[in-house]
């Protein structure tokens, strides 16, 4: 019952985006008989290290979506310090939803059901523009976004 809940859901953001393209990317499906799998498409902001860059990442969502967060997965080469180096997006509404086991992260950063795929994009292109770089997820990445913003 959770999975055709959420193909609804998925089905009707689709439609959303393709009816009202944002600037700053494109999402479909990668394959058209599984609501599950998108693949993304992501313009560098600019006035940013990305500035200039497409970049592709895969959007897999779980069935029991939205009660859970999709997690999103660079296919592209990404140098970022949010950005694990196996591609994988470490950002707060990507987190299971409900209190940090860490302690860093407040309840209301975390997921929520109310998010959609354009929120979730945004949301990376905003961290894009401005790194996280106190809770990396990629130490060299952070470093180096130090050194050369900060040289």
């Amino acid at each position: 019952m959770a999975a055709s809940q959420a193909i609804l859901l998925l089905q009707k953001q689709l439609r959303d985006l393709c009816k009202n393209p944002v600037d700053g990317f494109s999402a479909g499906l990668v394959d058209e008989t599984d609501m599950f799998e998108w693949s993304v498409s992501i313009i560098g902001p600019p006035d940013t290290l990305y500035d200039g860059g497409f970049f592709n990442a895969i959007m897999s969502f779980p069935k029991n979506y939205p009660n859970s967060p999709p997690t999103v997965r660079f296919t592209s080469e990404m140098w970022h310090p949010n950005v694990y180096p196996d591609g994988k997006v470490c950002i707060s509404i990507l987190h299971p939803p409900g209190d940090d086991p860490n302690g860093y992260e407040l309840a209301t950063e975390r997921w929520s059901p109310v998010h959609t795929v354009e929120s979730i994009v945004l949301s990376i292109i905003s961290m894009l523009s401005s790194p996280n770089d106190e809770s990396p997820a990629n130490v060299d990445a952070a470093v180096g976004v130090v050194l050369f913003i900060f040289p």
